[in-house]
Formats: structure tokens, C-alpha cells, sequence
């Protein structure tokens, strides 16, 4: 008898959240595997992660790691979908087994920016007024901000872009510190008032690109996603989250980096910050592109000698502290 070789399902199941820009996201990776894979069909399935139905409360006190993506890689793990793209900075450092971090699509500007309210059109981040409330859902940014402008008051702000840009339009803040990747994929653009540099601000672990997760060992789906894999921001973003995963750190944590790479030599850029402010250590290194997840690696460890340890345990004792109350 002979054997017959199955031709491949037509069909690849994409997993997305239901936001509007998770689903912009998802439409664009859809499109460029369609032309570049014309014979195989490309269909989206849309779920809501427990970060997408929590609103009402800041993202370090839901805490935990997968906040925006559990629900679409248990979908991958109960065969519902083939892979999931994701906002890689959502995407925790450790995956579940069985899953893999098959892909990382080029960057977008990975900077934080600044919008302002109309009231403010004359002003930069550094000339707000005293008082000024900035709303911002990041200890990240937080951190960096009351760093650099203490004199600036900071309140947490939840939901998607359209609703947060209501909440400064109607006057509930002043400002508001965003990613200018999902302004920009938005087609919002002309809200961006001023992009941050990394001297004040240093950008989220992956943020700007996007990662596409799959089922280890899925050769079929790892071959078509490969596609539009970026080397240069791949490298780039691996250093970026060996960095954070050799501190143990998850979006409760004030982590920033920033990351460039000049012919066959990446800068990686870190900082580990106090949720007040007050303390801020940072560090540069400089190797091997090839060898990116070294880097991050290293960079983790001087900065633990530099006090970064201290700081990150004396966060993690405040967070399991106000979980108990």
C-alpha cells in the first residue's frame, strides 16, 4: 500500500483580543502572511483577556504576569487557534509550556509620548505646571516621571485609547502618557504632542513591536509566521526580555530600556526604578547583536550590583502587602 501525504489545513485560526488596536494589529499580520501565502485562508478569533474585562482597577493591583494574554494561549493549547499576536510588551518573558515566541515583526517608534489637553498646546512635558495631573496606567512611567517631575501629580487611567483620550479631552487630566505605536497604528498620530526621550523615559520590554506566539514543535505555523520575523528588532527585543527576566520583573515593576543597534554591535539600555521615584539606577552595555540574550543577562546582573535587588524586593513586599488588604 501506499502511504498519502495530507496536504496542509487551508485554514489558520489567528488568535486577537477584541480591542481596537489588538485587532489592527491582528488585520496587519493577516494581510502580510495572505500575500505572501495566497493559496492558504487566514480567519481571526476574537476573545476577552481578564486585562480587557478588569477596568476599574490600576493594572499593578490585578497584577500578575498574562494579564492580556491567557486566554489566547489557552486557546492555542486547547487546538481552538494556530498562534496569537500579541503587543509584545504584554507578553510575559516566561511562556507556558508548550508555547513558543515564534516571531517578532519589526518595530514601530518604541517611545513613550505626551498629549496633552488643549489648555496645555503651549507646553512640553517639563513646562506643565506645578500640579499639573498626568494620567498614565504604568509604574514604569510613573516611576521615571516622579523622578524627573516631582512636582507634577500622577493618576491612574484605565480602558482603550478612545476612551482614555475622552477622559483628558473632558478634563479629568491634564496629560497623558501613551505609547506612540498605538497612536501611530491608530491613525492618531496628531495627538502626539511631544515624544519622550529616553534621557526622562525609558520605553516598556518589547514595546512598539509585536510578538506572534504558536504551539512549540507546530512546524507548519513557526514556517509561516517566520515570514515576517524582523532580525535586527528580534535582537533587539530578546535582549530586552532576558534583561527582565533575570530580574524577575512584570508589569507591577518600574523596568524601562531602550535598545539600538549599529552594524553588528546592540546597545541595550536599563533601569530599574523605585515606585516613588527616588531611586533610579541605570546602566548601558554593548556587545554582540548575535548575542543579544547575553546581553540582557549582564546588564540584569550590574544593576543588581548597583542596588536594583534592593529596590525590586522592597516592591514586591509592598504589592503582596496591599494584596492582603
Amino acid at each position: 500500500m501506499s502511504s498519502t501525504v495530507s496536504a496542509p489545513t487551508p485554514t489558520v485560526r489567528i488568535g486577537s483580543r477584541k480591542s481596537q488596536l489588538a485587532l489592527v494589529q491582528t488585520y496587519w499580520v493577516r494581510e502580510q502572511l495572505q500575500q505572501r501565502f495566497p493559496e492558504r485562508s487566514f480567519e481571526v478569533h476574537t476573545m476577552s483577556t481578564q486585562g480587557d474585562k478588569i477596568l476599574d482597577v490600576a493594572l499593578a493591583k490585578i497584577g500578575d504576569k498574562g494579564l492580556f494574554t491567557k486566554e489566547l494561549e489557552l486557546g492555542m493549547l486547547n487546538n481552538e487557534t494556530d498562534f496569537a499576536v500579541h503587543s509584545l510588551k504584554d507578553l510575559p518573558t516566561n511562556l507556558p509550556e508548550g508555547l513558543v515566541l515564534g516571531c517578532v515583526t519589526e518595530r514601530e517608534n518604541p517611545a513613550d509620548a505626551l498629549v496633552v489637553h488643549e489648555k496645555h498646546r503651549d507646553k512640553q512635558l517639563s513646562t506643565l505646571p506645578a500640579g499639573a495631573v498626568v494620567g498614565t496606567s504604568s509604574l514604569r512611567r510613573l516611576a521615571q516621571l516622579r523622578h524627573h517631575f516631582p512636582h507634577l501629580e500622577f493618576k491612574d487611567v484605565r480602558g482603550n485609547l478612545n476612551t482614555r483620550l475622552a477622559k483628558l479631552d473632558a478634563g479629568e487630566y491634564d496629560a497623558l502618557i501613551l505609547a506612540y505605536a498605538g497612536l501611530h497604528r491608530l491613525e492618531m498620530s496628531d495627538r502626539i504632542h511631544q515624544v519622550i526621550p529616553p534621557e526622562i523615559s525609558l520605553h516598556a520590554v518589547g514595546q512598539g513591536a509585536l510578538g506572534i506566539e504558536c504551539r512549540a514543535g507546530d512546524t507548519e505555523t513557526l514556517n509561516l509566521i517566520k515570514s515576517l520575523e524582523h532580525t535586527p528588532t528580534a535582537q533587539r527585543c530578546y535582549a530586552e526580555r532576558a534583561f527582565l527576566r533575570t530580574l524577575e520583573g512584570g508589569c507591577q515593576v518600574p523596568i524601562g530600556v531602550n535598545t539600538h543597534i549599529e552594524g553588528e554591535q546592540l546597545t541595550l539600555t536599563g533601569m530599574v526604578a523605585s515606585l516613588d521615584g527616588k531611586r533610579l539606577v541605570r546602566d548601558t552595555v554593548t556587545g554582540a547583536a548575535e548575542s543579544a540574550e547575553q546581553l540582557g543577562v549582564e546588564l540584569a546582573s550590574r544593576l543588581r550590583q548597583m542596588g536594583a535587588q534592593e529596590i525590586l524586593d522592597e516592591i514586591f513586599a509592598q504589592i503582596q502587602r496591599s494584596e492582603r488588604f
